[in-house]
């Protein structure tokens, strides 16, 4: 499909959805991608194409789907193509501006948030996404639920049949995060951290001046436990960083996540 003609029908699409509160949000695109060579030789995994789209085509249309406004994309390997995408749908005026940061050393995702504090001056609140998951998460429920309990951050969670892989959080009867450790030898629960998370300005306080590259995952989290919330998502959810996901998902998403978009 032309970029524009898809520029057009997300735009279309969305329109029909109606007003929402408006919110911010931090796309992290920056990594190498290197499980994914040699897709990633010439282009950066967010632009890796699921279904003929580049993923972050998909994630534009899923943030203006719920409310988002502003999205800050940052880049470091093969900023270029990412660069050409965001003019060209910038131009389209689709309801949703996107802004880069270029990072000519990688400041880790942490380090991303801390570095374009300036982008979130004013919100209540803002989403913190991982690009390369392929989701259609209920961005609108994750910000409810959010915004009712308060929380200086909450995290999306999943079920996962490998704990020992994944950031793994542990939970009261309050939903509220007791305990959380990254890839732990001996995982107290199947809730695995899915990338996305809302905060609020008091994230800033958490966020280490002194660290470069600061790990949201690893450096920011752990000091977060007792403080932040956790948000089951039951939508679809795939980190496409290696070869054997990147097709699964390539076979299993289809316009049916998006009854809202008209097929090709």
């Amino acid at each position: 499909m032309d970029i524009k003609i898809l520029f057009k029908t997300i735009g279309v699409a969305l329109s029909k959805k109606g007003e929402r509160g408006k919110v911010k949000a931090y796309l992290l695109a920056a990594g190498f991608g290197t499980r994914l060579r040699p897709i990633t030789n010439m282009i950066p995994k967010c632009m890796a194409p699921i279904q003929g789209r580049p993923i972050l085509s998909w994630w534009l249309q899923l943030l203006r789907k719920h409310g988002v406004t502003e999205t800050l994309i940052n880049t470091h390997y093969l900023p270029e193509p990412v660069r050409d995408f965001i003019t060209a749908y910038n131009a389209e005026k689709t309801g949703l501006t996107v802004y880069e940061s270029y990072e000519p050393e990688l400041l880790g995702s942490g380090g991303t948030i801390r570095a374009n504090r300036s982008f979130t001056d004013g919100e209540d609140c803002f989403f913190i996404c991982y690009a390369d998951n392929l989701t259609d998460a209920d961005l609108t429920s994750f910000r409810k639920f959010h915004e009712e309990h308060g929380a200086l951050l909450t995290m999306a969670l999943f079920h996962t049949n490998v704990p020992k892989q994944c950031g793994i959080a542990e939970l009261d009867a309050e939903n509220r995060v007791v305990g959380f450790a990254e890839k732990p030898k001996a995982p107290k629960s199947d809730l695995a951290n899915a990338g996305m998370y809302i905060a609020d300005k008091r994230i800033f306080d958490y966020l280490d001046p002194d660290k470069t590259p600061l790990d949201f995952g690893k450096d920011v989290l752990p000091k977060l436990v007792g403080q932040m919330y956790g948000w089951n998502t039951e939508g679809y959810l795939i980190d496409i960083g290696t070869m054997e996901n990147y097709k699964r998902a390539n076979e299993e998403w289809n316009h049916d996540h998006y009854k809202d978009t008209p097929t090709d």
